[in-house]
C-alpha cells in the first residue's frame, strides 16, 4: 500500500473529475487500486508509476460510465420504508474547519461547478496538469496524446474557466 499511497489523491481527483459523485469517484478508486495491485507484475517502466496508474484510473472510469448509462439499477433488497436500524459508518470528526469552508465556498464550488461546463477532454487536461500537478509529458502520456496537445487543452480550458467562473474564482483559472 505504501507504493499507492502518493498517488491516491491524484487518483480521487481524476476520477471525481471525470465521474462528477464522491460516491462512484471513491467506488471507482478501490477499483483501480485492487486491479493495479493484481497487475503489478505488467507495470513495464515504460512510465512514471503513477502516470500509468491514473490511465488505470481513467480507462475504469470510462467503464463506469458506460455501464450507468444502460440504466439505473434499483435494489430489490431495500428501499425507503424498510425498519432496519440505522448503524453509523464510523464515528469521524464531521466538525467544519472554519478556514477550510471558507477556501471552498469561496475558490472550488465556484471552479467545481466550472469545471463541470468544460468538455471531458479539456477538464482532464486541466485536473491532471493544474490541480494534480503532473507535467505537461506526464499528461500527455496519461491521455495518449502529444505534449503540444495538452498544451492547447490547457490553454483552451483555462479560457474557457475565466468566462465560466465568477470573478473571484478567475485567479485559479488563470494559472499558468
Amino acid at each position: 500500500m505504501s507504493l499507492f499511497e502518493p498517488y491516491q489523491r491524484t487518483v480521487y481527483a481524476t476520477l471525481i473529475s471525470m465521474l462528477r459523485t464522491k460516491e462512484d469517484a471513491e467506488d471507482v478508486t478501490q477499483d483501480v487500486l485492487l486491479k493495479a495491485l493484481a497487475r503489478l507484475h505488467q507495470f513495464r517502466r515504460e512510465s512514471a508509476f503513477g502516470t500509468w496508474l491514473i490511465q488505470i484510473a481513467i480507462n475504469e472510469a470510462r467503464m463506469r460510465r458506460r455501464n450507468l448509462r444502460r440504466g439505473i439499477m434499483f435494489s430489490l433488497t431495500s428501499g425507503p420504508d424498510d425498519d432496519e436500524t440505522y448503524v453509523p459508518k464510523d464515528f469521524a470528526d464531521w466538525r467544519e474547519i472554519p478556514s477550510e469552508a471558507w477556501n471552498v465556498q469561496r475558490f472550488a464550488r465556484p471552479l467545481g461547478k466550472a469545471l463541470t461546463l468544460l468538455e471531458e477532454h479539456y477538464r482532464l487536461a486541466f485536473i491532471l496538469r493544474d490541480v494534480n500537478g503532473m507535467s505537461i509529458t506526464e499528461t500527455a502520456n496519461v491521455l495518449g496524446i502529444t505534449r503540444g496537445a495538452v498544451k492547447t487543452r490547457l490553454r483552451r480550458a483555462r479560457l474557457m474557466l475565466r468566462i465560466f467562473c465568477p470573478r473571484d474564482c478567475n485567479r485559479v483559472a488563470t494559472w499558468t
